[in-house]
């Protein structure tokens, strides 16, 4: 997987949290970022690996979007490998 196909992946989670009001109030309670600090925020691979991070911590949510997404769950975590290869040391 590219770092390009795995920045989709992250812009897709982002888009189905953000179209969930749960999973958007989940995901704020989480990470006690603010909606205006999301916004500000999105674009960068920091912020691409929490959305893949919250995506993979959670196998309703994962399972539901990777569904909806049309892609296998693992590749949320090949996407996770090419955003944070370091990330790899975690298994």
């Amino acid at each position: 997987m590219t770092p390009e196909n795995a920045s989709d992946i992250a812009i897709s989670g982002l888009q189905f949290i953000a179209g969930d009001t749960e999973q958007l109030s989940r995901f704020v309670s989480l990470t006690g970022m603010a909606p205006d600090e999301i916004r500000e925020m999105a674009g960068t691979s920091g912020f691409m690996i929490a959305i893949l991070d919250y995506l993979l911590g959670d196998e309703p949510t994962l399972l539901a979007f990777a569904s909806g997404a049309g892609i296998a769950p693992e590749d949320i975590q090949k996407a996770k490998f090419a955003l944070d290869p370091g990330s790899l040391a975690e298994f």
